[in-house]
């Protein structure tokens, strides 16, 4: 079994580095298994181990070569009884493995440059004296990690599921296997940076590393607290979903005013429509749309298409909608964007400063 993760690295002297101190808290006491006897005790063929290895995320190892722990070979182990049992079928425990291993990788990583940045401001040191600081710290540091990710996942898969249980028991028109619709209904609304490049032009790491935290922080928790959800960020773009129009309204109205307080110039698209969900990404001519819609929107607005427009202004009084100019969009044709605003309550209905 692993052991204390403080404990090991208390003792670096006795097993080398602290980095070999930190592997042995985290893995135990190293790697015995080979490919081979990883196939062997699981029944299991030698590409089947290679892809499991790979899904992770990891590079291929010489198959005589010890390279896992008992820990890799009980998690392998568990995934193959979960196929051969009916449970999953293989693609679908590849693709379950991929994504815990894509997102260990980003989770890790974040954690880590978030861990290096605070050292570094706090402490005055430069980028290597600011790793060091935190490859010392992180034995105690990541049990905490640990059980935050656990708890956090489990909140996230029980909120997931009640949006499951919510689609299940709503009354929209489910789309038909064979009509070639796309399956979830979903609010997308897409945002980036006025002028990014113009703006980062000059800014030093420190200075660029502010402003994408900032954009995102912003973005982020508008989002979230609004119950909507962050599909990606991309620098300088936020891609989010919400489950209904209103919502996607009013997170793209709240990210105007946050993103203004908090000195960024955005636009924004918003689309009501049908969307595949997959990887973690969604897809369909209405992301496409968003993404479109945003690019046309004026700095400081924020832009639906005419249908959900529409069905926006049937659903939300507390909105005012003006149509736009009519603009041809490459690979979408003639689109009609919406500008949305907040009612204001001064003038009796006209539309508000956003």
């Amino acid at each position: 079994m692993k052991g204390s993760f403080t404990s090991v690295v208390e003792n670096a002297d006795a097993v080398g580095s602290t980095y070999q101190a930190f592997a042995r808290g985290l893995l135990g006491e190293g790697a015995t298994l080979t490919s081979l006897d990883v196939a062997e005790r699981t029944g299991q063929s030698l590409e089947i181990v290679r892809g499991f290895w790979r899904s992770l995320g990891f590079a291929d190892v010489p198959d005589d070569v010890p390279h896992f722990t008992e820990d890799d070979l009980v998690v392998f182990g568990r995934m193959v009884e979960l196929v051969e049992a009916g449970t999953v079928g293989l693609a679908a425990a590849q693709t379950l493995v991929r994504a815990q291993g894509h997102s260990a990788d980003r989770l890790a990583l974040w954690q880590l440059e978030a861990l290096v940045e605070d050292a570094s401001v706090r402490y005055r040191l430069d980028d290597t004296s600011a790793r060091l600081v935190v490859l010392d710290r992180l034995a105690a540091l990541a049990p905490v990690l640990e059980q935050q990710m656990v708890h956090t996942w489990r909140r996230q898969l029980v909120a997931l599921m009640g949006r499951l249980d919510r689609d299940i028991g709503q009354a929209h028109t489910p789309a038909l296997p064979d009509s070639g619709e796309l399956p979830l209904e979903r609010a997308i609304g897409f945002f980036d940076m006025v002028s990014y490049t113009e703006r980062t032009a000059g800014l030093s790491s420190a200075e660029l590393a502010d402003l994408v935290q900032g954009f995102e922080t912003a973005a982020r928790d508008t989002i979230a607290a609004n119950g909507a959800r962050v599909v990606k960020t991309i620098g300088d773009a936020v891609l989010f979903v919400a489950d209904d129009l209103r919502t996607g309204a009013e997170v793209s109205l709240q990210l105007l005013e946050v993103m203004r307080g908090a000195g960024f110039d955005v636009r924004g698209g918003l689309v009501w429509g049908r969307v595949l969900s997959l990887s973690g990404d969604v897809f369909g001519p209405s992301v496409n749309l968003a993404s479109r819609l945003g690019d046309v929107a004026r700095a400081g607005v924020v832009v639906l298409d005419d249908v959900s427009a529409a069905l926006l202004e049937a659903t939300e009084p507390g909105v005012t909608l003006s149509p736009e100019q009519p603009v041809a969009v490459q690979g979408l044709g003639v689109v009609r964007p919406v500008r949305l605003a907040r009612v204001s309550p001064l003038d009796g209905g006209a539309a508000g400063v956003v």
